[in-house]
């Protein structure tokens, strides 16, 4: 049986492809792992492969603010290795970070940061 906090993560991740699919992209990938990682979310939007980060919590707050700068490296090289694996290597891409924030008896709240990492 999952954990309550794995069970919370994969709501999170479940609704943040929703919102993604509401907002034009398509899903290619979920839960992508590699040596080095895992990428939530592998998306696109148009011409540009988006890699998506997911953070769920009961508290408010930002996605930013849970990538600490060794999250950070671990996400772009995943994302690396999945370019390398796929054969990528001239896509346009980019990495984005959703927050999913569950409240009891309402809709989740989704703060979606569009190229989150270029800071």
């Amino acid at each position: 049986m999952p954990s309550h906090t794995s069970q919370l993560g994969l709501y999170g991740e479940q609704a943040a492809v929703a919102h993604l699919r509401e907002h034009g992209y398509t899903i290619h990938e979920t839960n992508w792992h590699c040596r080095t990682g895992e990428i939530d979310i592998i998306a696109q939007q148009d011409d540009m492969l988006v890699f998506v980060e997911v953070k769920t919590r009961r508290t408010s707050g930002t996605a930013l603010a849970a990538i600490t700068p060794t999250k950070r490296d671990r996400i772009i090289s995943a994302v690396y290795a999945y370019l390398d694996a796929q054969e990528l290597d001239d896509a346009a891409w980019r990495i984005d970070a959703i927050s999913v924030t569950i409240k009891p008896h309402e809709a989740p709240m989704i703060q979606h940061v569009e190229d989150a990492l270029d800071w």
